[in-house]
């Protein structure tokens, strides 16, 4: 299943305040639709809205108007045609997004510098063909990297460059290390860092992107790879696996100092609360079928209603033993805590990893757009079994 016919679609490029016009035609013998992960844009009629179906044969017209403030990074597209998202997403469905503007962050002679979108996506083989039925997240699968297999990354000696990671896979985790080297985050799901951190490994859970530098060490190669990785008892363990090779080589480059602070972020810390609800995560034991607050999805219901213009605190609790990777559509959210202690992400997100028997603490509020749109897991095996509920934004 492919966009355009690619396994590895066209990266669309947006600035802020532009207009997207895209049609969606379906040559599919199932209905789908499009969903535009992590951006800020209104969650009804033709622009971000997940209750669209189009019918095989049928073309469906989307219309995005993005807001003026929208954040510059990395986001993603993939079908959300409920209960197809997996299938459809593992058969190929998925490409990314890039907002522009984040490099007018950096320093005047880091702006030219090189960039690589980095898409982390796999696929299972079975016979001849990418599997998309009775998926099994613990199964063998193949990974790429822009659909391709350990492809080679140039990068000179002293060269800083930017790379957009983003996990546009269907169900499972990356976490990934680039040996020998550090991950300067500048972006987190879309959304630019108040100050630049450095980390040795980044968790890429289902839906997850970070924009970062990485540094061209002395002559020679090393590997980005995804390490050994478990989701908790009850979930699955995913091998480590070379996805790319990183060459450095040719004139070194003069190293850059790279700033402490990045971007302005504000903090919800202190503000005012208008409301506060507890979102459960749970799984019967045969794992067929999750839940929200004891419930599976029904896009008739409404489960929780927020007021447009303020800030609500929500606890998301896990009450199985896998983790599950937390995600709301139309507004971000800044992580406040992770099993009570305290979490400074410099900036907000779109999607967060819960532990399993665990908790999280998000506070997000609610600007522009109103409407119904959804909260879920976005190990997409889940949010098919149910793992989903409709948000509905008032005035």
């Amino acid at each position: 299943m492919t966009y355009n016919g690619r396994y590895m679609p066209t990266t669309l490029r947006v600035r802020p305040g532009d207009r997207l016009e895209l049609a969606m035609e379906n040559r599919l013998n199932t209905p789908t639709n499009l969903h535009v992960h992590g951006m800020h844009a209104s969650p009804s009629g033709h622009a971000d809205n997940i209750f669209v179906r189009i019918n095989p044969h049928q073309t469906f017209h989307y219309s995005y108007r993005f807001t003026r403030n929208l954040k510059p990074g990395t986001y993603w597209y993939h079908s959300h045609a409920h209960p197809l998202s997996a299938p459809q997403v593992a058969g190929g469905m998925s490409g990314v997004i890039v907002v522009d503007g984040l490099k007018d962050h950096l320093p005047r002679s880091l702006r030219g510098i090189t960039e690589h979108v980095i898409a982390l996506k796999d696929f299972q083989v079975q016979g001849d063909s990418v599997k998309t039925e009775n998926l099994k997240i613990s199964a063998p699968t193949t990974r790429t990297v822009n659909g391709q297999l350990n492809p080679t990354i140039k990068i000179r000696p002293g060269e800083y460059q930017l790379w957009r990671l983003a996990n546009v896979s269907a169900n499972i985790y990356y976490h990934l290390h680039l040996r020998g080297q550090r991950f300067y985050v500048i972006a987190h799901d879309g959304d630019p860092v108040d100050r630049i951190w450095t980390a040795d490994s980044l968790l890429l859970a289902a839906g997850t992107r970070f924009d970062v530098l990485v540094q061209g060490g002395p002559p020679g190669t090393t590997q980005l790879e995804t390490l050994r990785y478990s989701t908790g008892p009850a979930g699955n363990t995913f091998p480590q696996r070379t996805l790319a090779t990183l060459v450095s080589a040719g004139s070194p480059v003069r190293p850059v100092r790279l700033p402490t602070t990045f971007a302005p972020v504000e903090d919800f810390s202190h503000a005012k609360i208008a409301a506060r609800h507890t979102i459960v995560f749970s799984e019967n034991t045969a794992g067929t079928k999750y839940y929200i607050n004891g419930k599976q999805f029904d896009m008739n219901r409404v489960d929780i209603r927020s007021k447009l213009n303020t800030i609500e605190e929500w606890v998301i609790r896990n009450d199985s033993n896998e983790e599950h990777s937390f995600h709301v559509h139309t507004d971000r959210f800044q992580l406040m805590s992770i099993n009570g202690r305290p979490h400074h992400g410099h900036g907000r997100q779109d999607t967060a990893n819960v532990p399993p028997k665990g908790q999280i603490v998000i506070r997000i509020r609610f600007t522009d757009f109103t409407g119904k749109t959804v909260l879920h897991c976005h190990i997409l095996n889940h949010e098919d079994a149910g793992m989903m509920a409709v948000l509905e934004i008032v005035k």
